[in-house]
């Protein structure tokens, strides 16, 4: 029976002849069959996926040179461009659309002899923390079909969660990988902007959207930021910066950490208090291992989230602008009276409730009369806190913060409140508002059964010791 664990080990059969990469293919085939319920995938790549395994296996079996990625299964969020395949960013706007090119994050994965499998829901246009926004239906959580899976990555938290694939890949605006991670008991990693190239990933709000990674151990997201790291001439906005051998180097010597947490964070009112003491309880382990845990005072959390959905969605009602029905996706077919009739028609029929509701109100915050009140302000805003975590990392190591003030609620239980989802966000959005790196780490579970994480940060472009950090973390967690 083939059951996974990692990619190393997974190899590591695969070398010995225990198992192949058609069976690991047929393994998530009959996975996902099974559990349709769920809703992860919008679409499976069956005949593709098999017909690829077997040239791989048929490479291997040859002796010839292997990719470091030989074999792996992954799922891919729908904002991925995937040359040939569907992509529609759950939106009735681009019903139908397929992608002209791949990612490039999506082309190194290949060129490492990775295996696509499919395709995975989301939160339309990544808007969302539920999963609920989506023309394809609502993802449930495997481990309580009752509540979200979290968003607006939900489907590929879920097909890691749910084991119907080896690893996915999701996006990250303001916490969509790191929340839907906490919410499924998995790990999720938002690189540090730029790392991954943005190249082929369907824009939200360009300065804040990053390419993340879905697994169940550090050593295979690490692995995969290897692999999708580095320059791109493709994306301006790519780091220049050589990517380090994040999978080597995980395993070093034992050094003291300085790590800093923000007791306006964990005091928070909003905070589920099991997850305020199940968190002070490991800063108060990891100080007893010897690593120097204080307390910092952050007095801007209560902007944090006004500020980032001032500026992202003031971006996507600009880059939301293409969808007009006039070069691809929907085109309205009513009677139009001319031009802007034609746009109206068209976007009201493609847009969903949620993508429309952000379009608005970043229509709202440029417009000429609230710029400067607004936007401009919310600029200055996101100045400072960068400013002022970049001052906090000359000190220290990591930032630790909850990931979510809840775990995983109910369906249906926010769909009529916005402003309470959004504010939801307050522990996730520090990170992209910043351009730091961040995980959710799956250390801990609510008396109502349901997991949760905790979430590390690092300063900009230091993966590498985060993912030491959180290796240690993982490696050592209290059952």
């Amino acid at each position: 029976m083939f059951v996974y664990s990692s990619i190393s080990h997974y190899q590591s059969q695969l070398t010995q002849g225990h198992t192949t990469c058609v069976e690991a293919v047929e393994h998530y085939l009959r996975q996902i069959a099974a559990t349709r319920h769920l809703n992860a995938y919008i679409a499976v790549y069956e005949a593709e996926a098999l017909a690829r395994a077997k040239e791989l296996d048929a490479l291997r079996q040859q002796g010839k040179t292997t990719g470091r990625l030989h074999g792996v299964v992954i799922g891919v969020k729908d904002v991925i461009s995937h040359e040939g395949h569907p992509l529609t960013a759950a939106s009735g706007i681009l019903q139908g659309f397929e992608a002209i090119y791949s990612a490039t994050a999506i082309k190194k994965l290949l060129e490492e002899d990775a295996i696509i499998i499919g395709s995975l829901n989301c939160d339309e246009f990544a808007m969302g923390s539920t999963n609920e926004h989506t023309i394809y239906g609502p993802v449930l959580n495997a481990d309580d079909e009752s509540r979200v899976p979290g968003g607006s990555s939900g489907g590929s938290a879920v097909a890691v969660q749910a084991g119907l694939c080896m690893v996915s890949l999701g996006s990250d605006t303001g916490g969509s990988v790191r929340q839907p991670a906490d919410f499924c008991g998995i790990v999720g990693f938002k690189p540090g902007y730029g790392r991954i190239s943005r190249y082929g990933l369907i824009a939200y709000a360009s300065s804040f959207d990053q390419i993340g990674i879905f697994s169940t151990n550090i050593p295979d997201t690490a692995l995969l930021l290897e692999i999708m790291a580095g320059p791109d001439p493709a994306d301006s906005t790519a780091s220049r910066q050589q990517p380090d051998a994040y999978s080597k180097e995980l395993d070093t010597p034992k050094t003291p950490y300085r790590i800093a947490y923000f007791p306006e964070a964990l005091d928070h009112p909003s905070l589920d208090p099991e997850i305020r003491d199940a968190i002070y309880k490991r800063l108060e382990s990891l100080k007893n291992e010897g690593h120097q845990v204080q307390p910092v005072n952050f007095d801007l959390m209560d902007y944090i989230v006004p500020s980032y959905y001032v500026l992202t969605t003031a971006e996507a009602s600009s880059n939301l602008s293409r969808y007009d029905g006039v070069r691809y996706g929907h085109r309205t077919e009513k009677p139009v009276t001319d031009l802007v009739d034609f746009y109206k028609k068209t976007r009201s029929e493609g847009f969903g409730k949620e993508v429309k509701r952000r379009i608005m109100l970043g229509t709202f915050v440029l417009s000429a009369g609230y710029y400067d009140a607004y936007f401009t302000r919310a600029q200055k805003v996101r100045k400072l806190l960068t400013s002022k975590i970049e001052l906090i990392f000359n000190d220290f190591d990591f930032i630790i913060l909850p990931t979510a003030p809840t775990t995983a609620f109910r369906r249906g239980e926010k769909t009529e409140d916005p402003i309470a989802m959004y504010l939801a966000d307050i522990y996730t959005v520090m990170a992209n508002l910043a351009g730091i790196p961040a995980i959710s780490l799956p250390l801990f579970r609510h008396n109502n059964g349901m997991r949760f994480g905790l979430q590390a940060m690092a300063s900009r472009q230091n993966e590498l010791s985060l993912l030491r950090f959180s290796h240690e973390l993982l490696t050592n967690r209290e059952n």
